[in-house]
C-alpha cells in the first residue's frame, strides 16, 4: 500500500491542474463598492438683510390677519353654538350664518398674506438661491394657520347646516 501512495498521490495531482477556464470567485469591482449616500456637506446661509426685512413684513401682515380672524372666529362660534340648537332660518341661525361668512373675509385675508410669502419665495427660487431657513419656516407657519382657518370655517359651517 505504501507503494501505491505516490501513484495515487501522482494521479490526483494531475486531476487537480488549476485552469483558468472557470469564473473567478473573487468579488468583482461593483460589488465592493458602496451604495450609501454621500454625505452632503451643508454650505452656510449668509445673512440677508433685505430678504429678512421682506419676511418680516408678511409676517406681520399674516400676524394681523391671524388676529382679525381669531376676534371673528370667538364671535362665530358663540353664535353658531348658540344657532346648533336653533330652528333653521331663526333669528339665532342668521346671525349665526352672517357671523360664519365673515369667516370667509377674514381667511381670504390670511390667504392674501400667504400668498404675498409665497411669490416671495417663489422669487427667491427662481433666483437660483438656496433655501433660506427664515423664510421656508415662515411659509410653513402661515400655511399651517391658513389650514387651521380652513378647518375653523368647515367645522363651524357644519354646525349650521340642516
Amino acid at each position: 500500500m505504501r507503494r501505491l501512495a505516490p501513484l495515487f498521490l501522482l494521479l490526483v495531482s494531475g486531476c487537480s491542474g488549476l485552469t483558468n477556464q472557470g469564473p473567478s470567485l473573487q468579488p468583482r469591482p461593483i460589488e465592493s463598492r458602496s451604495n450609501a449616500e454621500p454625505e452632503v456637506v451643508p454650505v452656510p446661509i449668509a445673512p440677508d438683510p433685505a430678504l429678512d426685512g421682506k419676511i418680516a413684513e408678511r409676517v406681520k401682515a399674516i400676524d394681523a390677519a391671524v388676529e382679525a380672524f381669531t376676534e371673528v372666529e370667538r364671535r362665530a362660534g358663540t353664535l353658531a353654538n348658540r344657532a346648533a340648537k336653533a330652528p333653521a332660518g331663526s333669528d339665532a341661525w342668521l346671525d349665526a350664518q352672517t357671523a360664519v361668512s365673515e369667516l370667509g373675509t377674514a381667511r381670504g385675508t390670511t390667504e392674501a398674506a400667504v400668498a404675498d410669502l409665497e411669490a416671495l419665495a417663489i422669487a427667491h427660487a427662481e433666483g437660483g438661491a438656496p433655501a433660506y431657513p427664515a423664510l421656508d419656516a415662515a411659509l410653513a407657519k402661515a400655511s399651517a394657520e391658513a389650514e387651521r382657518e380652513n378647518e375653523v370655517a368647515a367645522r363651524l359651517s357644519a354646525l349650521l347646516e340642516r
